[in-house]
């Protein structure tokens, strides 16, 4: 469990600085570990959540903006919606990471990292949105079972 705290610390820290310079994630992955080591599995994690952020990433606004009443992308600060991004990634990329554990380590880094309410407003966004993402996975079932019933 530590090994993935630490890669999402340095996914964060990857992640918040691409919004500052123009660089590919694999670059800015590589330029942080030219200057900071870590256990090969936080790197791989922290790479996996970088590359993966940074690929979904209009998948990933769509659906933050879609559970964020009254808060628009523009308006929320960087190091919150980096902590959403990379956790709406873990919820639909993740099948290995409970989604529980996904919120409380996001809601961490929001803590740690964000201002004195990024932990209560990512635990509030991202608490809506798993529930959406659970409501339409059970849709998505019900609509394929009825199908299959009908054939």
């Amino acid at each position: 469990m530590r090994g993935r705290r630490k890669a999402r610390e340095v996914a964060l820290q990857v992640l918040y600085g691409l919004n500052f310079v123009d660089i590919d994630a694999r670059d800015a992955l590589d330029l942080f570990w030219g200057n900071f080591s870590a256990p090969q599995s936080a790197k791989d994690f922290s790479s996996f959540l970088v590359e993966g952020t940074c690929a979904h990433k209009e998948e990933l606004d769509k659906l933050i903006a879609e559970c964020s009443d009254n808060w628009s992308l523009g308006r929320m600060s960087r190091v919150d919606i980096n902590i959403l991004r990379m956790a709406v990634f873990e919820f639909l990329y993740c099948d290995d990471i409970p989604p529980k554990v996904t919120l409380n380590e996001a809601v961490d880094l929001g803590k740690t990292f964000g201002s004195e309410n990024s932990g209560s407003f990512i635990n509030g966004i991202l608490d809506a949105l798993n529930l959406k993402l659970n409501k339409d996975h059970a849709t998505q079932h019900l609509d394929r079972k009825s199908r299959s019933s009908k054939t």
